[in-house]
Parts: C-alpha cells; structure tokens; sequence
C-alpha cells in the first residue's frame, strides 16, 4: 500500500492505496469519472436526475474497494486541515501524488 492524497475541491485526505494505484494514479482517477460513472450500472447512485454526476473522493475510494481491488482495499489514514484557500500539506506528506476530483 502506498499513501496518496485525494480531494473533491475540499480538505486534503490521505489514503493508502494499493501500490499499482498509487503508481497510476490519475489514469485510475480518471478512468473513474470519465467512464465508470458513465457506464457502469452501479454508478447509478452518482447520477443526479438532472443529468448531472455527484462525486468525491470518498466515491472514488468506495469504486476501488468494491470494483478494482476488493481484495486489497483502500483506507483513509487521515483528513488533513484546510484554510479557505489552500490546504495544508505537512511535510511528511509533501512527496505524495495528489488528485483533486
């Protein structure tokens, strides 16, 4: 498992993923929001009647356990705090690849 940062226009969260993951981060990402949701029929609780798809990284983390890995599954380590216009990133986590869905 590899740590990596994640985030839907909100507070940073550090999850540990598994390493292929991690290594691949945004094509995992964007393979997610750009066809899973679209296609799949257990996307269907990320698609507003509107028309529109709702998701975070918490769904992102949820398609990996269930879908991609379930048996190595995701976990989040922590949550990290935020002011209004940039998160705060500590040290220890400074190196980790980062998606913001």
């Amino acid at each position: 498992m590899t740590l990596v940062l994640l985030s839907a226009d909100g507070p940073l969260s550090v999850y540990a993923v598994p390493d292929i993951v991690a290594e691949n981060l945004h094509e995992y990402c964007l393979e997610f929001c750009n066809e899973w949701i679209h296609t799949s029929e257990h996307a269907q609780k990320l698609l507003h009647p509107s028309g529109c798809v709702c998701y975070d990284e918490k769904d992102f983390v949820d398609y990996l356990n269930a879908w991609i890995f379930p048996d190595d599954p995701s976990v989040l380590i922590e949550t990290l705090p935020a002011d209004d216009t940039q998160p705060d990133v500590p040290e220890k986590y400074s190196d980790l690849e980062w998606f913001n869905f």
